[in-house]
């Protein structure tokens, strides 16, 4: 289950207790332990608790 577009809801908190930045992260696993893997881009991942993750919904209107 990996998804392009997610985002931390406010107030989150990476495993090491420090806050993770509001933005548009992409979900990399979700391990055994409890902890989702979120990146940013190729230097800035997080461990994050699953239940601070919501989904961004992209709906795109093609003209007709």
């Amino acid at each position: 289950m990996l998804h392009d577009s997610i985002e931390v809801k406010p107030g989150t908190r990476s495993h090491r207790g420090f806050f993770v930045q509001e933005a548009s992260y992409k979900l990399m696993d979700i391990h055994s332990s409890g902890w989702a893997l979120i990146c940013l881009n190729d230097a800035a991942c997080y461990y994050v608790d699953p239940d601070d993750l919501e989904m961004t919904i992209e709906i795109r209107l093609e003209e007709v």
